[in-house]
Order: C-alpha cells, then structure tokens, then sequence
C-alpha cells in the first residue's frame, strides 16, 4: 500500500483514538502469541489504553496518515532500580503499526518523537521489551539505536 509520508502525522492520542487503539492491542497480542506461549487463550489487555492517555508520565502518540490510524506507542517515565546510575528512564511500549504499512519509515517516526518526549523529561535513557525470536522488531530496534541489555529465560517444569 503507498503512503503518502505528506498525509502522515505523529500526535497525541485522544479518547476518541480508543477504539482503533483497543483493535491495535489484540493485534499486537496475536502477533505476539508465536514468541510466547505462556500468553492465555482468547482476548489480552496488558494495560488500560485510557488510563495511559490521562496518566502524566505516559506520552501515547498514534500516526495518522490522510485521518487513518496507522500505528501507536508509549513513552512512559519508569522509576530505575536503586543500583543503576540513573534515577528513572523511559519505557516504550504498545509499539504497533497496521501491517499494511510496515517496512515504511512508520515505527521510526514513533521513535523519533517518543525519544523526543522522554529527552524533554529531562531523561537520556530509554529502555523496551522485545521478543528475543521477533527478529524483524529486533533489527529494527537496533537499526534505531537499541542494544540488547538482558535476556529473561524460562521453562515449563510441570
């Protein structure tokens, strides 16, 4: 599908972007389900959308091409472990764009101005979860200037 990058703005998300972002969500959750089989059966909510959009340490911004929503994420200022050298980071999460629309530019204008918020928080560091096998976030997490910091490891013992 082409995109006309003119039409495409980054902005804040409002109540009335809810419910494409709730569809958002169970997408990202199915896309999700194949790196992770400890995720229950049916609809997932890992967090309230609305709640995100009121809370003062959450940035929700959703891209917006010619008034469709073509993707969204979260900057949110997270309290750091007493052990690490900074006091707090940013979290970024609900990382999602429509599928028809990946592979152009669409995650990276998210970022961009994510970091841009966190920066304006006063705060350098910024931190995200990824699936270990989703090679294709991996690469472009990295390719926007990501390492790879810790790896959680798990297994079925029953």
């Amino acid at each position: 599908m082409d995109i006309n990058i003119n039409n495409t703005i980054v902005r804040r998300a409002t109540n009335a972007d809810l419910p494409q972002l709730a569809e958002f969500l169970q997408s990202l959750v199915e896309a999700e389900r194949p790196f992770d089989s400890t995720l229950k059966e049916g609809q997932i909510f890992y967090y309230d959308i609305q709640e995100l959009i009121l809370d003062k340490a959450t940035e929700v911004l959703v891209v917006d091409n010619g008034n469709q929503i073509i993707g969204c994420g979260y900057a949110q200022i997270r309290t750091a472990k007493a052990y690490e050298k900074h006091e707090s980071f940013g979290y970024l999460g609900f990382m999602f764009v429509s599928p028809e629309f990946r592979g152009k530019g669409i995650n990276n204008l998210l970022l961009t101005d994510l970091k841009k918020w966190v920066l304006s928080q006063g705060i350098t560091e910024v931190r995200l979860e990824v699936y270990h096998d989703n090679e294709a976030a991996v690469k472009a997490y990295e390719k926007a200037g990501f390492k790879k910091l810790i790896t959680t490891m798990r297994c079925d013992i029953g």
